[in-house]
This record gives structure tokens, sequence and C-alpha cells, in this order.
């Protein structure tokens, strides 16, 4: 392990408190719930922002938020499978659309031309 900081590291080797950052949360229920996300590898994260703005721009201005440090936002994820903390991420999926019904029966409608006195076989 390297005790040394490099410019081109990704992460910092030690936790710099981020302040009170903008978390967003779970829509229409009367508790708070701290929405989680995934990472492009799959993994569970928090998500926290440092301005309002920041996170309108990424998730759009309807998503609610609360405020938090990040050692509470920390300690409320990390027990449920999320050890993670991302602030401020710029980049995020569309939001999934319904699959056309062809694609989530697996049919598939097409005709395969055959030389006369072929047999066809379907795997």
């Amino acid at each position: 392990m390297c005790l040394f900081q490099y410019d081109d590291d990704p992460e910092p080797e030690e936790r710099v408190p981020a302040g009170p950052l903008y978390v967003p949360v779970l829509p229409g229920r009367a508790e708070v719930a701290v929405r989680l996300f995934r990472t492009p590898l799959g993994a569970r994260t928090a998500v926290g922002f440092t301005s309002a703005g920041r996170l309108a721009a990424t998730l759009g201005a309807g998503q609610r938020w609360i405020r938090l440090s990040e050692s509470a936002l920390r300690a409320m994820a990390e027990p449920i499978g999320a050890p993670l903390l991302t602030v401020d991420p710029t980049l995020t999926a569309p939001a999934v659309a319904g699959t056309p019904t062809g694609a989530a029966t697996g049919a598939v409608a097409a005709t395969v031309p055959q030389a006369p006195g072929t047999v066809a076989r379907t795997v």
C-alpha cells in the first residue's frame, strides 16, 4: 500500500470529509429513505452532491433530497450493504423503458430463405 498520493491517482488514500451533502431520497413516502445506486461494476453506493444544482442536473429537478453530513450518510449506508460513497457523480444511465412484447417472450418472427428439399431445424 502506497502512503503517497500522486496526481493521477483516481482516489485519495485517506477519506477527506466532503461537508454537508445533498442526498437523494425516495419519493412518495411518509418517512425519508436514502436512495442507493450502483456503480458501473454493480457495487452498491450511496450518492451525495455538493450542491442542489448538481443534484438537479444529474437526477432531474423533481428529485427530492435531504442534507446529511458525509459521516452520517456513510453510517446509514454501510450497514445495509452500500460501503461506497460517490460524491457528485455526473454520468447516469437513462431510465429503463418497457420492453417490446417480442423481446420479453423471446419470440422472433423472421423467415429464412431455404433451398427446395432442405430441412430446417430450429435451435
